[in-house]
């Protein structure tokens, strides 16, 4: 099994129109081969004195997948590349760490 962590950094305003495109992508990612889970996060503050300041233009991405094939032929699917194109020019980056249960 393996764990990803995504961040997409979308530009100042378009956080929601991002979110609205994600959503829509993720139903189908749902679909995929070894998908376990696949939702999307916002920061909120806690109030905690460990959690840096709220991010109000991230979304994090928490992933799971059966095996890292999986999460390798959901890296080349149709429904992350749609989402890409038309999020992408409205999104300033996007990164992700892949994780396996220590």
């Amino acid at each position: 099994m393996v764990h990803v962590v995504a961040e997409i950094t979308a530009k100042a305003g378009y956080r929601d129109k991002v979110l609205e495109l994600f959503r829509a992508a993720a139903e189908k990612v749902r679909q995929e081969p070894g998908c376990i889970e696949y939702f999307a996060t916002v920061d909120t503050d806690s109030g905690l004195p460990v959690q840096p300041p709220v991010r109000p233009n991230v979304i994090t991405v928490l992933e799971k997948w059966e095996s890292l094939e999986a999460l390798q032929s959901h890296a080349s699917g149709d429904a992350l590349h749609e989402f890409l194109e038309q999020a992408g020019p409205i999104m300033e980056g996007l990164t992700a760490r892949v994780m396996e249960p220590a």
